[in-house]
């Protein structure tokens, strides 16, 4: 047996396997609810034999949608449908976290409620664009929260937890990478604020600090993750000093007793693995460009206790069997990535039995 293919600890769970299902957007939901499909659960059940299952991101509340068809937890259909994936799901032997993702200033009025403007904690408009039901249109100027609505926005990263659940899900992960609304908190590019929530890096880490606090009181430090990547730089996200940062925000939420922690590095030439790793004392997800070879290392020499797959995850649902029986990999098809229907989501082919 290899190494990938050995149980894992994560939290309260054992999983079967150290392959970790990466969260990936694929904008199969109704766009008007936020409502999986009946595609969803298929898809996710299909993939049902990795170790842990991390869904694409969903929105805690109207104004966190930043992408067509893509999914929210804030209502009672949204709860119903993600219900039929944790089924599906649990029905293979399963493990799967719901990724919370709230989009911040890289939401697109023509994603929120009255084409509101997106929320952010300073307006700061990013530079790119947005994908769109008209196509891909610039980024809008966001509009600053008062403290207030920060504390609003952090009771509903509870609620969603609460109803994911509800939902049956068996945790819950904070999106706070790629640019997203944790991550403009953290930023010294995004955050300008002169509040608790902003200046110094411990106030543009309060953020992330508190709703993780949140979501713990609702789940318990054992079902709740977090996904970062420094230095990634997606949706123009930048900060002075990203090594201090980030070892700073490890340090903070390290005693919180929390299920994992999962990084996903691009570029960075600074070694955030070793350093966080060591900072780290609960499960360490390593994610990014990994093959079967460099996943066997990681697991190996003990840089991770379980690896993360996105591509190779969503072209190849047997992927462990694949990995057993050192078996050819289909490769994905990145022109049907975000398309709706069935093709380059449901029908990747499995080995014969």
């Amino acid at each position: 047996m290899t190494n990938l293919l050995t149980p894992a600890k994560v939290g309260r769970y054992t999983l079967r396997n150290r392959l970790v299902m990466s969260p990936m957007t694929r904008s199969r939901c109704d766009d008007s609810t936020g409502v999986p499909t009946d595609l969803v659960p298929v898809y996710y059940s299909q993939r049902a034999g990795a170790g842990l299952i991390i869904t694409e991101g969903t929105g805690p509340s109207p104004m966190s949608k930043g992408y067509v068809r893509t999914p929210g937890i804030y209502s009672s259909g949204q709860v119903g449908g993600w219900r039929k994936v944790c089924d599906a799901v649990h029905a293979k032997g399963g493990l799967i976290f719901l990724q919370v993702m709230h989009c911040g200033r890289i939401a697109h009025p023509d994603m929120l409620p009255g084409k509101a403007q997106p929320l952010a904690p300073s307006a700061v408009k990013a530079a790119g664009q947005s994908f769109t039901n008209a196509g891909m249109q610039d980024h809008a100027e966001p509009r600053a929260l008062g403290a207030e609505e920060v504390r609003t926005i952090v009771k509903e990263y509870a609620t969603a937890t609460r109803l994911a659940l509800e939902a049956g899900f068996d945790g819950a992960e904070l999106h706070a990478a790629s640019g997203y609304l944790p991550e403009q908190f953290l930023s010294s590019k995004t955050n300008l604020r002169s509040d608790e929530y902003g200046g110094s890096v411990e106030r543009r880490a309060r953020f992330i600090v508190d709703v993780l606090q949140a979501m713990i009181a609702v789940a318990g430090a054992d079902r709740v993750g977090m996904k970062i990547a420094p230095e990634m730089g997606f949706n123009d996200i930048a900060d002075a000093t990203p090594k201090e940062t980030y070892r700073h925000l490890v340090e903070r939420i390290a005693p919180f007793g929390m299920a994992y922690l999962h990084v996903q590095l691009f570029g960075a030439k600074f070694d955030y693995h070793g350093t966080l790793r060591r900072l780290f004392k609960g499960a360490y997800l390593h994610g990014s460009g990994l093959t079967q070879q460099s996943a066997e290392r990681l697991i190996e020499s003990r840089e991770a206790d379980a690896t993360v797959f996105g591509s190779l995850y969503l072209a190849n649902p047997d992927l462990p069997e694949r990995f057993a029986k050192g078996a050819a990999l289909n490769a994905p098809d990145q022109s049907t990535f975000y398309t709706p229907g069935a093709k380059g989501y449901t029908d990747y082919p499995v080995l014969a039995a």
